[in-house]
């Protein structure tokens, strides 16, 4: 026979309900008990019936004590909420510098850029200028850098490229004479006579 879901609503039946009550509540005082034993916990239960009649488990065999215990642990995370609530409010502080911050380097960036400057007053398109002249000399200074930097090693690349031209050419200066001592030896040995161009 299968067992009918039941549905979690008030029994309106008395006989019932007093029924269903004593079942589950000695159910719920059981399985208090077993978590005790099989998992070494402080288990504490208190059941009042509708009549009001009082139910209790206690795994410490002093109910007292466990409610101590308890309250002991609320006020513990009662007092680290004002700890929280006051990290979660420097965080808002710290966001809202933040977006103030970002702001104001936007309108910055929108005003270097030539952007918005109808609202600008004298010392502020001053200021803005001033600072549009600080950037260029520090970018001439920074591109002068880079060219001087290109520049010598354009000059060791030259350098390196006349010490291997030099070589080439002597290595080349070399082969020729070699060959024409080859040819005058041929020639000298076939007996027709020494060249005119002879390397010295």
């Amino acid at each position: 026979m299968v067992r009918g879901k039941i549905q979690m609503k008030r029994i309106e039946n008395a006989t019932s309900r007093q029924v269903t009550f004593t079942k589950r509540r000695n159910g719920l005082l059981k399985k208090a008990y077993e978590l005790y034993v099989l998992c070494d916990a402080e288990v504490a239960v208190i059941i009042f019936s509708h009549k009001g009649i009082l139910y209790e488990f206690s795994s410490s065999n002093n109910m007292q004590k466990t409610i101590e215990r308890y309250h002991n642990c609320i006020k513990e995370v009662q007092t680290d909420v004002p700890d929280m609530e006051l990290y979660v409010q420097q965080l808002r502080l710290e966001a809202e510098s933040m977006a103030k911050k970002i702001e104001y380097l936007e309108v910055s960036r929108k005003k270097l850029l030539g952007q918005n400057l109808g609202s600008c007053s004298i010392e502020e398109l001053k200021e803005v200028e001033s600072q549009l002249e600080r950037s260029l000399r520090s970018i001439r200074a920074r591109k002068g850098h880079l060219f001087q930097e290109q520049i010598e090693k354009l000059k060791d690349k030259e350098r390196f490229m006349r010490e291997e031209n030099a070589k080439l050419s002597a290595k080349n200066e070399a082969l020729t004479c070699s060959r024409q001592n080859s040819e005058v030896e041929t020639e000298l040995f076939l007996g027709l006579g020494l060249p005119e161009n002879r390397c010295s």
